[in-house]
């Protein structure tokens, strides 16, 4: 048994999966009498939804390509402070997160597994990780990473495209830059310096710009949900001011109904007693008459 091939297997499942599967892997490999393989196993961490969803993202190898090539470019331009090319990579850098995060949510879907606007958002914040960080970028090619790094602006110049395919590819180095003919005199380092700056503090704007924008477009998804609620509970409440109106207007018949009915209540009680009187006085006159009457 190989531990890099459990974690293959198990890092495809949705965290939901991963401990009990892992669990199961851990049991396997002390059965087989490996217990060095086991305590790997052991170790691998379940990663987060949104980890997990980048994972299968990092899967996808033209799109991980695009991605770190992308890595590359933009720490090449902080390397040799192309500010004209970080300029435009950075406008290219919030499209392509944009579109790979909203990818990744797709195939979480295809898999039976949904995720959150939330979870997309922190899945953005992987992919920037991804971007700034090599580290960070080996771990997300490789298929393993298991929670939301922080964002680094400051681009280290080590290459993560080696880990595009992580088997058959080496690790490449930045070829160091061009020797200049004697050295920069003061004022030419001053500027590279404050060029430098700027364009780590653009990183940083550019960055807190996207969170924001991540802000917005989180808002107006809630206030859509919120307004559907809303328009929901608007047309209830209109249901039911109907139905209320109808049985007020019932109750209002009804109510009429049984004033009518109470008078001819009242009506007969009276009409019954008058005739009950009619009826004794008609009695007595007949006991009278009939008492004066002779036998045959």
């Amino acid at each position: 048994m190989d531990a890099d091939d459990v974690a293959e297997e198990l890092y495809r499942l949705p965290p939901v999966q991963f401990t009990a599967a892992r669990n199961a892997q851990v049991v396997a490999a002390k059965r087989a009498g490996d217990a060095a393989t086991a305590r790997r196993i052991a170790a691998f961490h379940t990663p987060t939804l949104a980890a997990w969803a980048s994972n299968l993202l990092a899967r996808q190898k033209e799109e991980a390509g695009q991605l770190l090539e992308l890595a590359e470019a933009l720490r090449e331009a902080h390397r040799t402070l192309d500010p004209d090319r970080f300029r435009t990579l950075g406008h290219q850098q919030h499209a392509v997160v944009a579109g790979l995060a909203r990818q990744a949510g797709g195939l979480a879907r295809q898999v039976g597994q949904p995720v959150s606007p939330s979870v997309l958002h922190e899945v953005e914040q992987i992919l920037r990780a991804v971007l700034a960080d090599p580290e960070v970028a080996e771990q997300w090619a490789a298929g393993r990473l298991t929670k939301v790094p922080a964002v680094s602006t400051d681009f280290p110049g080590t290459s993560p495209l080696a880990q595009v395919s992580k088997k058959d590819a080496k690790t490449e180095r930045p070829a160091p830059a061009p020797a200049r003919e004697g050295a920069p005199d003061a004022a030419e380092a001053k500027r590279r310096a404050r060029l430098k700056e700027a364009m780590k503090a653009a990183t940083e704007a550019a960055a807190e710009a996207s969170r924001r924008d991540d802000d917005v477009r989180r808002a107006e998804e809630e206030h859509e949900r919120a307004a559907a609620r809303r328009s929901a509970a608007d047309e209830r409440v209109a249901l039911l001011t109907a139905q209320l109106g109808e049985a007020e207007q019932e109750r209002r018949t009804a109510a009429e109904a049984a004033d009518e009915a109470s008078e001819r209540v009242r009506d007969a009680a009276r009409e019954q007693k008058a005739a009950q009187r009619t009826s004794a006085s008609t009695s007595r006159a007949v006991d009278r008459l009939s008492g004066g009457l002779s036998g045959p």
